[in-house]
Order: structure tokens, then sequence, then C-alpha cells
């Protein structure tokens, strides 16, 4: 999933709202993993991830080149997350307490109860069903909590992985986004996925029809 991060202000919302939540995050629990807010301790487990030169190949950010960075990224997502957000949960693993990646908001459009979700995960954990196990939490907290009525998401084409985490998700493609982004030296095409309140609310209507 792409990651770039850019504050929108949140004006129409009562900021106190979404500001307190972010500010003070609760903790988000699945079967497997604690979706919870950043902390500096979580630097060693982040660069193990971060400086690999594969997780980075399609998102918005360069492969870290020492701790340093990864302490400087997190200092980041913390002052984020304590100045009322866009938010950034760190994802751990529950079983053994790994951070192994993170899930937030790249932006968020007040006027339009609208978002966007972006996340990335250590390799060692790709194909687990974990990257769709936390943007099914976040949907849920997206609708329930933050009263949003529309998500989106966008991947990379040449990453069709994370489009795959997306549609599992319940989100629907919207399109492709001729040379969307330029990433890495090259112009690269996007595909949009997206989610409405009343979408996801059929989404769990039929899910609690055939558990």
């Amino acid at each position: 999933m792409l990651r770039k991060f850019h504050e929108l202000a949140l004006t129409d919302v009562p900021q106190v709202q979404w500001e307190g939540i972010f500010r003070d995050m609760p903790p988000l629990v699945t079967p497997r993993l604690l979706l919870r807010a950043p902390r500096m301790d979580d630097a060693r487990d982040m660069y193990g991830y971060s400086r690999d030169p594969q997780v980075a190949r399609y998102v918005l950010w360069d492969a870290h080149r020492g701790l340093y960075e990864t302490r400087s990224h997190l200092r980041y997502l913390i002052r984020r997350n304590q100045r009322g957000g866009p938010g950034t949960f760190a994802v751990q693993e529950i079983a053994t307490g790994r951070m192994i990646g993170t899930i937030g908001y790249t932006w968020m459009d007040s006027d339009n109860r609208s978002a966007e979700i972006g996340y990335s995960y250590a390799r060692a954990v790709w194909g687990q069903g974990y990257a769709t196990e936390a943007l099914k939490e976040m949907l849920r907290f997206s609708f329930e909590e933050l009263k949003l009525n529309r998500v989106e998401g966008q991947h990379d084409l040449r990453n069709p992985a994370s489009g795959a985490v997306m549609a599992r998700a319940g989100m629907v493609s919207e399109g492709t986004l001729h040379q969307r982004i330029y990433n890495k030296g090259e112009f690269a095409d996007t595909r949009l996925y997206a989610i409405t309140r009343d979408q996801w609310t059929e989404v769990q209507s039929k899910q609690g029809e055939n558990p």
C-alpha cells in the first residue's frame, strides 16, 4: 500500500473528537493482532523490516539506511498522533509481541467524511493474512468510531498483492490512475480502491448471514 504523509485540517467534524482519539489511541484487537500507538521501543522491530528493499519497493519511502532513520520516523509518527492525526497504528503480532508493520491514515477530509488508509508490513509475515485482518479492523474503526463515509486506498499496479488485500477486506476497485505517482525515479500507475459506509454495512450483513 502506498504511504504518503500529508495533513488536512479536520474542520467540520468536531476536532476534539478525532484529535482526542488519535492523541490517546485506543488499542484495536483482532484474533492475531494488536493495533496500538507506536512507541520508540518499536525502533529495532521496525528497522528490521524497513531496511528491506523489497518492503520499500512499491511504497513512497526509501529503505532505511540505519536505526537512526527508523527512530526519526517513529518520532514523526508519535508527534503526528499527539497533534491529533491523521493517526497511524503500530501492528503487533500477539503471539510474539513483535511489531510487524504499520497501518494508518495518509489523509483525512472532514468536509466529505473520507480518508485514505496506507500500510506496510515485514516481509517475514507476507502471505499470512495479517494485512487483511488489520485492514478489516481499520475499516470497522473508520466507520463505527470515526463515523467516516468513505475510505480509499491505492497501490502500485506492479504490486497486485496489495490490491488483493483491499479486495479481501471488501474494498472495490474504482479504476486505474495512469502515471499517478513518481516513485524511485519513475512514473507508476496506481489502482484506486474504496468502500463506502453503505457498502461496508452490506458486507457486514452478508458475513452475518454466512458465518
